[in-house]
């Protein structure tokens, strides 16, 4: 049994606040950047493309909107032109890429989800994941995804899975990617996560459950856990503290994210990123994933199936489906109803 060993880059960066088509950009050079440098995976964050909408913590709703609608009209479609931009410089560089974004949709300009791609070596898309559940303040912003993105990936760097954020929280979730033999689990985070105002104290410490997550899910699934989270930026910190008087002072009293690797003993195997921007390099050797499985192999001889079984539904949830009426008339050029949305037509998951 050959296994795979390769370096994992994950990029701790900062997007063009709210720029889809610069972001897009920085996005490709950091895949370029990664290869150089020797990478053959590289992760990015949670909506990395082009911003986590954190505005939703800092100031009412009610005015918010103009940040909704720029936030709509800077997010990707899937398919689209910009996603063919990065699949396209994936494909020259041959490395494996973990995407996250904010993902608008072709049956309506309000909906928006947060999505994660999984792009293969040659440029194709093996896996289109939107957020389950958007968590707290996010549903503010985003619609509820759904199970067709469950999915791990063979890869020339191991079996690939991934979950956005909170998902990680989620026993379910988290047993669906062990039970399809993870050994690679990608993790992405926002920069920052404001629950309470600093000052009366129980904010959410972000990086520490990072750091609870990331581990417990790797002793349990004996994989490696490869964590990329967003970095806040000077311009974004301004951005953002012109929205209301606290939301600098908020913004600067909430704990950080951070980007790490965990190993298939639950340990930190790799340097640890948080308070600057950059790309941070970690060695992986699937071959460490066997051994710790003699121990505790929970999608093996350390379960019950005939006691504990799940269920998950993959079916991809669409606003509609038409069903073929072979007696009707053609339509015409201009009377042409909508087809399916794209990302269930074209972009169908590989097992």
């Amino acid at each position: 049994m050959t296994v795979p060993v390769f370096k994992v880059a994950i990029a701790h960066a900062a997007p063009v606040f709210l720029d889809l088509a610069a972001t897009v950009e920085k996005t490709c050079s950091l895949i370029q950047e990664a290869r150089r440098n020797g990478a053959g995976l590289v992760a990015f964050p949670e909506t990395f493309i082009p911003a986590f909408p954190v505005w939703s913590a800092l100031r009412s709703p009610i005015y918010n909107h103009d940040l909704f609608c720029r936030l709509a009209a800077n997010s990707m479609l899937v398919p689209g032109p910009e996603l063919d931009r990065v699949c396209d410089t994936v494909k020259q560089a041959g490395v494996i890429v973990s995407l996250g974004f904010n993902e608008r949709s072709d049956a309506s300009l309000g909906c928006i989800f947060n999505s994660n791609v999984l792009i293969g070596e040659d440029g194709t898309v093996l896996n289109h994941h939107r957020k389950i559940v958007p968590t707290f303040y996010e549903k503010l912003s985003w619609a509820a995804g759904d199970g067709a993105g469950l999915r791990v990936c063979d890869t020339a760097c191991g079996r690939i899975g991934m979950l956005i954020c909170g998902e990680n929280t989620n026993p379910l979730a988290r047993y669906t990617m062990i039970a399809q033999g993870e050994q690679v689990h990608v993790s992405s985070y926002p920069p920052i996560w404001p629950t309470h105002d600093p000052q009366d104290g129980g904010n959410y410490d972000l990086a520490d459950a990072i750091r609870l997550r990331a581990g417990a899910h790797s002793l349990e699934a004996k994989a490696f856990n490869v964590v990329a989270s967003g970095f806040l930026d000077q311009a974004m910190l301004e951005s953002l503290s012109d929205l209301h008087p606290d939301a600098a002072r908020i913004l600067e009293g909430s704990p950080r994210s951070l980007s790490l690797v965990t190993g298939p003993s639950g340990q930190i195997v790799s340097d640890v990123i948080s308070d600057e921007e950059g790309m941070l390099y970690a060695d992986i050797d699937i071959a460490q994933c066997v051994a710790p499985k003699q121990i505790h192999d929970i999608s093996g001889g350390y379960n019950r199936f005939d006691i504990f079984q799940l269920t998950v539904d993959r079916s991809a949830n669409r606003p509609v489906t038409f069903v073929s009426d072979q007696t009707a008339a053609p339509c015409t050029d201009h009377d042409q109803p909508p087809g399916p949305d794209s990302s269930q037509a074209n972009l169908e998951p590989r097992e």
